[in-house]
């Protein structure tokens, strides 16, 4: 049938999850950071995903698609909830507004989750930072994360190389600033490595200062590097 249906442009779209949070039906998720449209018939051409979209890469088209199935919505909006219940469904970016200054700037933090093109990776301030060190140091909030785009990791546990996800933000986005916060624990230099690995991949100078933070909570040493 000839119907109204969602049209994502991929050119034009950022990974951001805005359209996604939006859908009621499930019809839009974020793949390999790029808003698709999962199956025509979850998406009921109505539109509430539109007005969010901070550069205008969703639209309505007509053309020929499978009709609208609630019940194909409602048994898909279960089977996403049985996920979530599992699993982490963090991966979608947002900004976070709001008047009380006193929390993170973005969602989601974690270095494997974040879109690399995320909106608001660009003209950033961005701190990067071992996740033990949050719980160490009393104050992390005023001291690195107020003002800062936020990533944390545990080179450790995670046993991957940050240094390409690193590199890909560094590439795609204006870095104006990187402060690294790290325990000061051996497995916390992979972290610091990884750092300046992406910027000698990108060729960028961009001004980098390290914080190493003791285990009974210190600041045991700041650092500056280019």
């Amino acid at each position: 049938m000839i119907r109204k249906i969602v049209k994502i442009d991929e050119k034009k779209c950022n990974g951001c999850g805005i359209c996604a949070d939006a859908c009621h039906e499930g019809a839009i998720q974020i793949v390999n950071n790029k808003a698709k449209l999962v199956k025509d018939d979850y998406c009921d051409g109505l539109g509430d995903c539109l007005p969010g979209c901070p550069t205008g890469a969703i639209s309505i088209e007509e053309r020929e698609a499978e009709a609208y199935d609630e019940n194909a919505v409602k048994s898909h909006l279960q089977n996403k909830e049985k996920e979530i219940a599992c699993g982490c469904p963090g991966g979608q970016a947002r900004v976070i507004d709001t008047l009380d200054n006193n929390c993170l700037n973005q969602w989601p933090i974690q270095i494997k989750l974040v879109p690399t093109n995320a909106p608001y990776f660009d003209d950033s301030e961005l701190l990067i930072a071992a996740d033990c060190t949050a719980f160490a140091y009393s104050n992390f909030y005023n001291d690195f994360i107020k003002n800062r785009i936020t990533l944390i990791g545990c080179p450790k546990l995670d046993s991957i190389d940050y240094s390409e996800k690193i590199s890909e933000i560094i590439k795609n986005n204006k870095i104006n600033s990187i402060r690294i916060v790290m325990m000061e624990v051996p497995c916390c230099t992979g972290l610091e490595n990884a750092v300046l690995k992406a910027l000698q991949n990108n060729g960028k100078t961009i001004p980098l200062q390290t914080s190493i933070i003791s285990i009974n909570g210190k600041i045991i040493k700041n650092k500056a590097g280019d």
